[in-house]
């Protein structure tokens, strides 16, 4: 029988047939070409990717009988994946496809989460295919006799690569990427993708140059639904948060009316809300329902998988950490909780119900905040016109460089020359030119003019062979410990007292609990014992309340191009489910002020006792709103002095200023061109401080701020921070064109003010009327700007309780 037959009958045991863009995948595969599978979640791109290596191991003659295998022989595929979650269900399903095709292959996993068994497997030789995270891969590469390992790697898969390529991860992998090509340039390369809106970049970014991708795509996408939970009430005021858990009592009903389902939130903070809301009116058993995130202990995080996997839970509350390819047959539904603010990421989640091949894919929206449901409709529209992100790769970021330089140096050395002309077949470094190419050579080696006289920056030397290495002992163990681009300074472990971990929460979190504080965290009600060397030890408590643990970056922006589409949805769509029952809101705020709409900016001005506020509304998300707001303030301010209250959303932005303003549309014309942009932001954004703020990781990642030796106490947040700002004032004041130092400045004009996106927001708005309306009070679209601008005012009363009584005289005025 031939390797193609085997593989078929093995598909057609489980009541499948190949689909032509498996079939197409193994075709490329084995002609030695690379590409990208592009298909959605749950259409069997695993076994696309991996189908080829199964057949040409197949067509090989057998070992014959009584002959042992070579106990130390060359890895087969490397398989690269951006969640530990992942890659644990991963080395799974690809250890039984290949021994039920008869292949003796040993599958195992080097990550985070790994056992002992299999990190001694990995460093060992004894593999045939190898599934890792990026940072466990460039772990691997700083050993310097691992290259045999790689030697006749023959395949490379990128799970989920859109998820890796848009950020330092995956930069990290493409630095890696090439490495292993110098070992084995014949090595095939091909990376999975559900959501992508840029395959182009995304080939770029994944393949060296000069290799002809091939670009592999279902023939049909996978029918996917969107239905909302509609709320009993819309009121026609809303603000952040103030549906969410009302809406528990329809979400049980959900939940309980099928077998599994898989509940998202967007931060970590509400899925321990929800869970706790849950379990409170839970009819089952309490272990049917479970918890999942990214700060949870990796045993707490395996125990729900494990039930998701052998369908023994009812419900799993989960964040991004459940997001990606994880295969779970058993999920029978998939809730969102709140917006999803990307297309792509409802995409992925939808995907999470019934992930079989043929099945359609369907979400439940739950709302907490009215606007939601715009979103909600805008995110349908947008599916059902095939629209989805773009994930944009970073291009010279030189920490990773600098990281990576170390780790070569530490796995056998490095030639300049050599690995110049490797890491330019990125496309991250593909325009490093060789000034700024001995300058990373300079920081590694002796760390720059300011720090050349400390011998902890001196990490890497050129021997009199030309070749640069790493001989200090302890330079070598912090690199290793250090090897990474994810930010997770100032975290404290929590522990029982006797027992096990529970996962990690914020220090700044911890720091303001005092012994005998109780707080939520991991589905468990805790009590602070004590706090030492960053580990909170905890005690169960079985009643009681506790504050629930807020983490950085909770708030999710909205992506520019689905604010766009909630624009076009505003003016035009009183047909969806959503905007009819949104019509209420929609008539109070035409009849205050008047409807936004794609060719429109409205602006509205309103007098209220507490002063004046500018309400504009670009739709061009939160992100971009902050840097507008900033801009817009500054350049008020330069006409006229001034101060000014901000606050944005993802519809627009708020400027309070402390004197009166007379602005028509020609003024707000004139005020808000791109003329002049990146000087004006420069100064009215603060760039020194933001610069600062970006400083800190980029320290990190390059090495700077090399983390605490194993027995000793870790460092805390406020000595990281004093330590890069001390850093970051020395090489100000010493070496102000250090590389790190431009690096931090064009990182937070990139991303902290998102400068593309306000100058694409600028153009567009030059092109829009502009409506300066005179509301008599705040409208729909104003109050959130208005009650979240509120947030920061000194007051006795609670900010809740102000904001209610705000909305509810407004109902009364204006909800007739």
């Amino acid at each position: 029988m031939t390797p193609l037959a085997r593989l078929r009958d093995w598909f057609a045991a489980r009541g499948w047939t190949p689909l032509p863009f498996q079939r197409q995948a193994w075709r490329h595969y084995l002609a030695g070409e690379s590409g990208l599978i592009h298909t959605p979640t749950g259409s069997g791109k695993t076994l696309a990717a991996f189908g080829g290596p199964l057949l040409e191991a197949l067509a090989e003659p057998p070992v014959p009988t009584g002959r042992k295998r070579n106990p130390s022989r060359p890895l087969r595929v490397l398989w690269i994946t951006p969640l530990r979650a992942l890659a644990s269900d991963t080395t799974r399903a690809l250890t039984d496809t290949a021994h039920a095709l008869g292949l003796p292959w040993t599958v195992a996993q080097r990550t985070g989460d790994a056992s002992a068994r299999d990190k001694r497997l990995a460093r060992g030789g004894k593999l045939d295919v190898l599934v890792t995270t990026p940072e466990s891969l460039s772990l691997l590469l700083s050993y310097p006799d691992i290259a045999p390992m790689f030697a006749a790697l023959r395949c490379i898969v990128v799970d989920e690569w859109h998820e890796l390529m848009g950020s330092k991860r995956g930069v990290q992998t493409q630095l890696a990427l090439a490495r292993l090509r110098q070992w084995s340039p014949q090595v095939r390369t091909w990376g999975l993708s559900a959501t992508l809106g840029n395959l182009d970049d995304a080939c770029r970014a994944l393949l060296p140059p000069g290799v002809p991708p091939q670009v592999l795509s279902a023939a049909r996408p996978r029918p996917m639904t969107l239905e909302t939970l509609l709320p009993p009430d819309i009121v026609r005021f809303p603000w952040s948060g103030h549906l969410g858990l009302s809406q528990l009592a329809g979400v049980m009903a959900r939940v309980m009316a099928v077998r599994t389902t898989l509940l998202f939130t967007n931060t970590r903070a509400h899925a321990e809300l929800w869970h706790q809301a849950l379990a409170a009116v839970w009819p089952e058993d309490a272990g049917t329902l479970a918890l999942h995130h990214g700060s949870l202990d990796p045993a707490v995080r395996q125990q729900a998988e494990a039930g998701l996997r052998e369908a023994t839970l009812r419900c799993v509350v989960a964040t991004s950490s459940l997001d990606l390819g994880v295969d779970f047959p058993s999920v029978d539904q998939v809730i969102q909780i709140g917006s999803p603010k990307g297309v792509a990421r409802l995409l992925q989640r939808a995907g999470r119900a019934r992930h079989r091949p043929g099945e359609t894919g369907h979400v439940l929206c739950v709302p907490t905040h009215a606007l939601e449901l715009a979103e909600y409709a805008a995110t349908r529209t947008a599916i059902a016109d095939g629209v989805v992100e773009v994930r944009h790769p970073p291009r010279l970021p030189l920490d990773v460089l600098a990281q990576h330089c170390v780790t070569v140096a530490l796995g056998g050395g490095f030639v300049a020359e050599a690995l110049f002309d490797e890491v330019r077949t990125t496309g991250a470094f593909a325009t490093l030119d060789a000034a700024t190419w001995q300058r990373v050579l300079d920081f590694v080696v002796r760390g720059g003019d300011a720090l050349e006289h400390y011998p902890e920056y001196r990490r890497v030397v050129r021997d009199d062979d030309g070749v640069y290495r790493v001989h200090d002992r302890t330079v070598a163990l912090r690199h290793r410990l250090a090897i990474g681009t994810i930010a997770s300074d100032g975290n404290v472990a929590v522990k029982f007292l006797r027992g096990g971990g529970l996962g990690a929460v914020e220090e700044a979190f911890v720091g303001r609990l005092r012994p005998g504080d109780r707080f939520r965290f991991a589905g468990r009600l805790l009590e602070l014992v004590r706090l030492q060397d960053m580990t909170a030890y905890v005690r169960l408590v079985k009643q009681g309340d506790g504050v629930v643990p807020r983490w950085m970056g909770g708030r999710m922006p909205l992506s520019t191009r689905l604010a766009g589409q909630v624009c076009a949805t505003l003016a035009n769509d009183r047909t969806s489910p959503e905007m009819r029952a949104l019509q209420p809101l929609l008539d109070v705020q035409a009849r205050l002020s008047r409807m936004p709409s794609p060719d429109l900016l409205l602006v509205e001005t309103v007098r209220r006792r507490d002063g004046q506020h500018l309400f504009v509304f670009p739709f061009a998300g939160r992100r971009t709103h902050e840097g507008l707001a900033a801009l817009l303030a500054w350049r008020l301010g330069r006409r006229a002095p001034n101060t000014f209250a901000m606050s944005a959303n993802d519809l627009g932005f708020m400027l309070s200023p402390q004197r009166p303003l007379a602005l028509d549309a020609d003024t707000l014309r004139d005020l808000l061109t791109p003329d002049g942009l990146l000087d004006d932001l420069t100064q009215g954004a603060n760039l020194g401080e933001l610069a600062r703020r970006q400083f800190r990781g980029i320290a990190r990642v390059a090495g700077l701020l090399p983390p605490s030796l194993p027995g000793r106490a870790p460092r805390s947040l406020r000595q990281l921070q004093a330590s890069s700002g001390l850093l970051f004032d020395v090489l100000s004041q010493h070496d102000p064109g250090h590389l790190l130092l431009a690096l931090a400045r064009r990182e937070a004009l990139e991303d902290d003010l998102q400068v593309a996106g306000i100058e694409e927001a600028l153009r567009r708005l030059q092109a829009q009327a502009i409506a300066v309306e005179q509301p008599e009070s705040l409208t729909p679209l104003a109050f959130p700007l208005w009650a979240d601008g509120m947030r920061g005012h000194l007051s006795t009363e609670d900010w809740q309780v102000r904001v209610r009584r705000a909305a509810e005289q407004l109902e009364r005025r204006h909800g007739r």
